[in-house]
């Protein structure tokens, strides 16, 4: 279908499309969290720390991938890249329902990751398309607060499936969603990258593109920030099912009801995110969310300390939705200010954002992970660490960046 042919979306319309792409990286890992126990017995694994590696490894196609979408983007334009990436999302889809041993399934998890990152690159190059700025940043605050839908439900419904049947109808819950978002999505966005805008596909473009990227400060120092931020919520959900259902707190069934109102406070937040946003100011309101984070982080690790074991549920879980609540005033709020500079080469910009965030962010997730020990504490201590790194990064890059800042020419 001609991109003439294609009416745009309104705004209620193009967020709730967008959210949704991006709730399909969300569905993708959230959704499994109930299943680490069936999978864990199926394919005989010695440790349940084991079972983390399908999410490692559907981060790990995530983030390397997220290089290409960007400058191919660039070049084809978001619509055919987007569309490509969904095709091997359901490929990958396909080989995890058919997976027979362990292997197989941490390779068709990270073929959906390859697949799944082409959601996370073109939503932001296609909002930065049509917003920038503080306006940006409101954008993508609606999008959060209808991608967050899928954290809320997504164990729930991993849940509701199990108890009806197998690990393997939780993939094809994902195949379904992907081809009916997918669809929706090619009958209804237009081509939002303008003909002036393109360039064209070559090595030395896109090298030079990321050259550009990678010598600016104020989009290095911000990506940096979001990459340490989004480490702790990695920690945390890799963490969750032994600490919340099986272990710790030994929930059970209630494991995704405590995970998803967790959750949902990052909802609540991405309102009053994109209602601050406005009056605040974008690099105000992501230094106080820091700031609070981290202070939050610190008071976590103190009680923890002084109770001598987990604190109570409701004290845990109250810790854990005020630093959920405090990520949504600082993540999207990097994400804009380090798009900001990069307004013409929005594709290879969101490329290497969501790569670089990705990576950094896994790799500090699977060391919280990793280091679970039967307590709560290498995960407060997360917080704290990557917290205080933060905002370290965000004082050193706010003395490179000025409100003017002006997209490269």
């Amino acid at each position: 279908m001609s991109n003439k042919a294609v009416r745009a979306p309104g705004f209620v319309e193009f967020v709730v499309l967008v959210a949704l792409m991006m709730a399909l990286v969300a569905l993708s890992i959230d959704n499994l969290l109930p299943a680490f126990v069936p999978i864990q017995h199926e394919f005989h694994l010695a440790s349940a720390n084991e079972v983390q590696y399908m999410i490692s490894s559907y981060m790990a196609g995530f983030a390397i991938s997220q290089l290409f979408y960007g400058p191919l983007s660039d070049a084809y334009g978001r619509k055919p890249a987007m569309l490509t990436g969904m095709a091997i999302y359901a490929v990958g889809t396909v080989l995890a329902i058919a997976a027979n041993s362990f292997e197989m399934l941490l390779l068709a998890r990270a073929v959906q990751g390859i697949g799944g990152a082409s959601s996370r690159v073109l939503v932001t190059a296609i909002v930065r398309d049509r917003y920038q700025g503080e306006e940006m940043a409101r954008v993508m605050s609606f999008v959060m607060m209808v991608f967050i839908i899928g954290p809320v439900i997504a164990p729930g419904s991993g849940a509701l499936i199990l108890a009806i049947g197998s690990w393997r109808f939780i993939f094809v819950s994902m195949l379904v969603m992907a081809l009916v978002v997918g669809f929706w999505f090619a009958l209804r966005m237009p081509e939002t990258l303008r003909p002036e805008n393109r360039t064209k596909a070559s090595f030395a473009g896109a090298w030079n593109n990321l050259r550009l990227c990678l010598g600016n400060p104020v989009t290095m120092g911000y990506t940096l920030a979001m990459s340490l931020v989004l480490g702790s919520l990695f920690g945390y959900i890799t963490s969750a099912q032994q600490i919340f259902e099986t272990e710790v707190y030994a929930l059970g069934g209630w494991f995704p009801v405590v995970f998803g109102v967790v959750a949902a406070v990052m909802g609540v937040a991405s309102f009053v995110n994109a209602w601050l946003v406005r009056r605040v100011g974008l690099k105000r309101l992501a230094w106080n969310g820091t700031l609070a984070f981290t202070l939050t982080a610190l008071a976590l690790v103190i009680v923890v300390l002084a109770w001598g074991g987990p604190p109570p549920l409701v004290i845990f879980a109250g810790f854990l939705a005020l630093l959920n609540f405090f990520f949504s005033l600082t993540a999207p709020n990097f994400n804009a200010l380090a798009m900001r500079p990069m307004g013409r080469m929005a594709g290879t910009a969101s490329s290497f954002i969501g790569a670089a965030t990705t990576a950094l962010g896994t790799l500090c997730g699977v060391i919280i992970g990793q280091l679970y020990d039967g307590t709560v504490l290498p995960l407060a201590l997360g917080y704290l660490v990557l917290g205080l790194a933060a905002a370290f990064v965000v004082k050193w890059t706010e003395r490179h960046d000025t409100e003017d800042a002006q997209p490269p020419h």
